[in-house]
């Protein structure tokens, strides 16, 4: 499994946590979360793309054409 796929994995825990109610309110109507959602599904949509590519053989890195009539 690459680093990206390790990190997809972590994010899609840290996600179902947020959702399971990683916040706490406190007395006073004040309420501390601990992570925020939206940065974290930005993160597992960038990860999905770069693990796709990476499934497909292209690893996230483009080819170059270094020949001097292209």
């Amino acid at each position: 499994m690459s680093t990206n796929s390790d990190r997809l994995a972590r994010y899609i825990a840290a996600e179902t946590a947020i959702l399971e109610g990683q916040s706490v309110r406190h007395e006073s109507g004040r309420e501390l979360t601990m992570a925020d959602l939206s940065e974290v599904r930005a993160e597992i949509e960038k990860l999905q793309r770069l693990v796709a590519r990476e499934n497909a053989g292209g690893g996230g890195f483009k080819s170059a054409d270094f020949r001097a009539d292209a």
